[in-house]
């Protein structure tokens, strides 16, 4: 515990997980609070962004918990008026939000495809459409997008859609970045290797390893020079860096949590 973001306030939206364990946006929630942030926790899935603030308040920090679907533009909205109402100030927006398809563009459906761009992409473009006259105001903000390298790189699984929408992450956050960088908000991306989170293993368990998780968890750990996937950990320090003020030189650029994958891999 320390107080790297003390007195500040963030909105962290995916900040509840897909199943048992830590995604990233809980990690980062949970971390965020641990130095001294106040937390807007932000899920579809209300149990999961409850769970999320419930762990911050018992260990004695303060959270709160909003249930949105941030594709629509009305509920952004209104979650953006609520942090800024509640705590008077947005510091920090920290973007996890994201599905996968582990399919080619000859399986995958139409509505999928639309699916997976919707879900991917809509919410980082609603959340800083928003976000972004609050921080104006304030002089000053920090925004965080969680991307993949799967927008890089082929990672030997065939999700097209997943891959497409995280390769428009990068460009989309150096925008913002040069647009606002003259009025005090900086923008920045995470892009994360193959990690160890409850996300990957339904999704991935068939693409892998004919449906045995153990395997596909032994595949996936065999292709990083490091012998191990990350974890959501690793994916929230990398954001608590990017949103304090020991990065507050850095904006526009990409920071790859990976264990050395994309060093590898042309």
């Amino acid at each position: 515990m320390g107080d790297r973001l003390k007195g500040r306030v963030a909105i962290v939206v995916g900040a509840g997980s897909s199943g048992p364990g830590w995604g990233n946006g809980k990690a980062a929630a949970v971390l965020f609070a641990r130095e001294g942030a106040k937390v807007l926790c932000v899920d579809i899935n209300e149990a999961s962004a409850q769970e999320t603030a419930r762990i911050i308040a018992d260990e004695g920090h303060e959270a709160a918990a909003v249930q949105a679907d941030v594709t629509q533009s009305d509920q952004v909205s209104d979650v953006v008026s609520d942090c800024a109402g509640r705590w008077g100030s947005i510091d920090i927006l920290q973007n996890n939000v994201g599905i996968l398809d582990s399919s080619g563009p000859v399986e995958l459906s139409e509505s999928e495809w639309d699916k997976v761009i919707a879900v991917n992409l809509k919410p980082m473009f609603l959340t800083c459409k928003y976000v972004l006259p609050v921080m104006e105001r304030q002089g000053r903000g920090a925004i965080v997008n969680v991307g993949s390298i799967a927008g890089s790189r082929w990672l030997g699984v065939p999700y097209i859609t997943y891959s497409t929408t995280k390769g428009a992450i990068p460009p989309f956050t150096r925008s913002i970045a040069l647009q606002y960088a003259a009025k005090g908000i900086r923008a920045n991306s995470v892009l994360p290797g193959l990690m160890n989170t409850p996300m990957i293993q339904e999704p991935l368990k068939d693409a892998y390893a004919d449906g045995d998780i153990d395997k596909m968890i032994a595949i996936r750990d065999a292709q990083c020079p490091m012998g191990h996937m990350g974890d959501a950990w690793d994916v929230a320090m990398a954001s608590l860096f990017l949103a304090s003020d020991e990065a507050r030189y850095i904006t526009g650029t990409e920071l790859v949590v990976d264990g050395g994958i994309t060093a590898k891999v042309s």
